[in-house]
């Protein structure tokens, strides 16, 4: 698996403006990529210590919230603790659901381990045979735009594997108070807008 695309610039890229999403982040990496993005606003939840479960919350929320576009970002790592939720996903098909797994081929998180994409297995692969129907890797700078829009424009679930190098995801400090991103969310979602609300859940 050769990578070209730096992390810094590749995620950024091919997210594009976030406040077109509702965003469930997977773990540390992935987390702080969309955390460095969204941030002030309250338009996504970053998972924290549930490994292997942004795909299925996103595909929740997905079939919770049908009028608006749902972003799963999740890192290979974690996609391979849960690869049933693609098949999941392939058989609730909805079509404002999105996923973009950034693969760095490393289990960053926990001392740099090479991981299962780094010797071969192909995430995209997976989603195809799972029967997503639109699923595209990423791997150069001339892909970007083509899967940007796939992002806003495929009018059913989409699967994008973004092929980065091993640096690491931006340094920015998250919230851990859980109830209180819970609730910061909850307020995006009932009003639509990305604005950041308070995070003191008992207000």
């Amino acid at each position: 698996m050769s990578a070209v695309l730096s992390r810094a610039s590749a995620v950024p890229a091919l997210v594009g403006e976030p406040a077109d999403f509702l965003i469930i982040a997977g773990l540390a990496g992935t987390a702080r990529d969309i955390a460095s993005l969204c941030e002030p606003n309250a338009n996504y939840f970053a998972c924290a210590g549930v490994m292997g479960a942004a795909t299925t919350m996103g595909l929740g929320l997905a079939l919770a919230q049908p009028a608006r576009r749902v972003l799963v970002v999740t890192g290979d790592g974690e996609l391979l603790m849960n690869l049933g939720s693609l098949a999941t996903v392939a058989v609730m098909r909805p079509s404002n659901l999105r996923i973009i797994c950034v693969d760095n081929g490393l289990y960053a998180e926990t001392g740099g381990q090479l991981s299962h994409t780094a010797h071969g297995v192909d995430v995209a692969g997976m989603a195809t045979a799972a029967g997503i129907p639109n699923v595209f890797t990423v791997r150069n700078p001339s892909d970007l735009q083509h899967s940007a829009d796939l992002l806003r424009k495929a009018g059913s679930t989409s699967f994008i594997r973004l092929i980065v190098d091993s640096s690491p995801s931006p340094a920015i400090r998250r919230s851990l108070n859980a109830a209180g991103e819970r609730h910061r969310f909850k307020l995006a979602l009932a009003t639509g807008e990305p604005r950041r609300g308070t995070t003191d859940p008992t207000v």
